[in-house]
């Protein structure tokens, strides 16, 4: 089985817990951007449940900065040149694994094969596909 699916807006990293003291005792929490980023993930999961090995594939899309010259605009518009800066891309990965366990799949360490990639676009984005491996 095969499933794309398009998670609209910037790329959100996954961010590390955040520990708040409670009276005698410190409890971790996670921070409100990513709960939101992960459940729009949920949300734009078209549904169905993938078994086995699974192999990923990502394309993020971040926005061109409103600094940036034509010329070089137009070049990251063509894929010309990737993304380099902050958010990192392993942690914008976790973030949208994480949101699709139980879901997508009984537990993301079911991802065998991963490719990820991060560009530029008018269009801010995560374009994602899952696929079962033949075992």
């Amino acid at each position: 089985m095969k499933i794309e699916f398009t998670v609209p807006g910037t790329p959100v990293a996954k961010s590390r817990p955040r520990f708040a003291s409670r009276g005698k005792f410190m409890q971790a929490y996670t921070p409100e951007k990513t709960i939101n980023y992960e459940t729009l993930v949920k949300v734009s999961y078209p549904g169905g449940k993938l078994t086995g090995a699974i192999k990923a594939t990502i394309c993020l899309y971040f926005p061109i900065p409103k600094s940036t010259s034509k010329k070089k605009a137009e070049e990251m518009r063509a894929l010309k040149i990737f993304h380099t800066k902050k958010p990192d891309t392993d942690n914008c990965i976790k973030s949208i694994l994480d949101a699709l366990n139980n879901i997508a799949f009984d537990d993301d360490g079911q991802v065998a094969d991963i490719k990820a990639w991060k560009f530029y676009s008018d269009n801010p984005r995560a374009d994602i596909i899952l696929e079962e491996i033949g075992e």
